[in-house]
């Protein structure tokens, strides 16, 4: 059944426009008035809804049922990601959606080769919900995670935070999947460096911030490839997979 990220309060019952983007999608798709599809707002749960209307730009449907299912991990998990080189980040946040993350935070750090002014920034953003939303209707979550601003690593480091935060570095001396089998599912964030890795300046300020640092092994992994093994390392570990 097709599934549409709709960013408007749904109930049983009502007969609600669907927004330009999701009509025209849906009129690509040639599915017909009669036709169910499944709405969800990104607020937890999803509707069974039947198309009542149909044009190129203007489609309307009905809510039917409420489907309270999730599946969501059981822990909170985020993602700061500094920022890669071409349209790695794009891949990187995809991944990370279907695998359950709750919110992405992109990081400028010392060796990220990319460098993004305030309004490629924002095209950037507005690019990377998209990508959120579209991964979201995919993999069959019910709630939109969080994309947060772009943030200066260093500065990111030194702001509190109630998650505990693991540094990702091939220099540490204990792994991540030794660590998660000694500990129980938490609220955690995951920080995986740029093509160079953190500096060992930026390394040493998260350190000093309280951040774990832990590695993946022996070997050294890209970085569009490491926080997704963090990802399913954790997951396996405590119960997300």
């Amino acid at each position: 059944m097709p599934r549409f990220y709709c960013s408007l309060p749904l109930s049983v019952g009502a007969i609600v426009d669907l927004p330009s983007d999701t009509a025209h999608h849906i009129f690509v798709l040639r599915l017909n008035v009669g036709d169910r599809v499944e709405l969800f707002n990104g607020e937890g749960g999803s509707y069974l809804a039947t198309l009542t209307a149909i044009s190129k730009k203007h489609v309307t449907a009905e809510v039917k049922l409420f489907l309270p299912e999730e599946v969501e991990l059981p822990f909170h998990l985020s993602l700061a990601q500094a920022l890669p080189e071409g349209s790695k980040m794009d891949w990187i946040i995809e991944k990370a959606i279907e695998l359950g993350v709750n919110h992405i935070q992109p990081l400028a750090a010392q060796r990220s080769v990319v460098k993004l002014n305030q309004e490629r920034a924002e095209k950037k953003m507005a690019h990377w919900q998209g990508i959120i939303q579209s991964a979201t209707e995919q993999c069959g979550r019910k709630r939109l995670a969080l994309l947060a601003e772009l943030i200066d690593a260093q500065k990111w480091m030194t702001q509190q935070d109630m998650h505990k935060r693991i540094l990702l570095s091939p220099r540490a001396n204990q792994s991540l999947a030794d660590w998660a089998k000694h500990h129980p599912a938490q609220a955690l964030t995951i920080a995986i460096g740029p093509e160079g890795g953190f500096s060992e300046q930026e390394e040493q300020l998260a350190v000093n911030q309280g951040a774990l640092m832990l590695s993946l092994g022996p070997r050294v992994l890209r970085t569009e490839t490491a926080g997704l093994a963090a990802i399913t390392v954790i997951s396996a570990a405590w119960g997300g997979i």
